[in-house]
């Protein structure tokens, strides 16, 4: 005779679904909290964040990098060769939820070309905890503002490197007029 056969079964199978379940959390719970916070960044309002110190890997007379965050399209950051890149550094960690860049040396069509422009770019974002978040860009070769739609939580540094730009030729510097970045206000 078989005594206590089915309490073991039960109690197997209890322990595989409480072991089924914890690991369905574990797995779930990143996943459903990065669902929950681009759902959060998609509906809320945004602000401006701006960076409390701006330096350049290399940088041209007249055209420093301050000039990519001052707030104004006209004065531009310039930097002789591709490879050369920008880094910001932010007061208090924020949850970045896009960047919005203006190539060239302005907004207006008529004095955007007068320097070469970045078409690709390399966007490295540190979080507070050292983690690196890498984004490649592609822009339009057009004047106006380009927005890149991120989510990325903590954020203490961020670095933009221009991979590549068009109009690079002799006497002819690559121009970057504005970066700015956003939170979730």
């Amino acid at each position: 005779m078989r005594v206590g056969s089915g309490r073991v079964l039960r109690r197997f199978l209890t322990v595989l679904a409480v072991l089924i379940l914890g690991i369905t959390i574990v797995l779930l719970i990143p996943a459903g909290r990065a669902l929950f916070e681009d759902t959060r960044d998609k509906l809320g309002k945004t602000k401006e964040v701006s960076p409390s110190e701006v330096t350049a890997s290399a940088e041209l007379p007249r055209h420093p990098a301050a000039n990519a965050t001052d707030g104004l399209s006209n004065r531009y950051w310039g930097t002789p060769r591709v490879d050369t890149g920008l880094s910001f550094t932010f007061g208090k960690p924020f949850r970045l939820v896009a960047v919005v860049v203006h190539t060239g040396t302005s907004a207006k069509a008529q004095d955007f070309r007068r320097q070469a422009r970045p078409v690709q770019a390399d966007l490295v974002v540190t979080s507070s905890d050292g983690q690196l978040h890498h984004k490649k860009l592609t822009f339009n070769d057009k004047p106006g503002p380009q927005t890149v739609q991120l989510g990325i939580s903590d954020v203490a540094k961020a670095r933009l490197v221009v991979k590549a730009a068009t109009g690079l030729g002799s006497g002819r510097h690559i121009a970057l007029a504005e970066v700015e970045f956003f939170r979730r206000n």
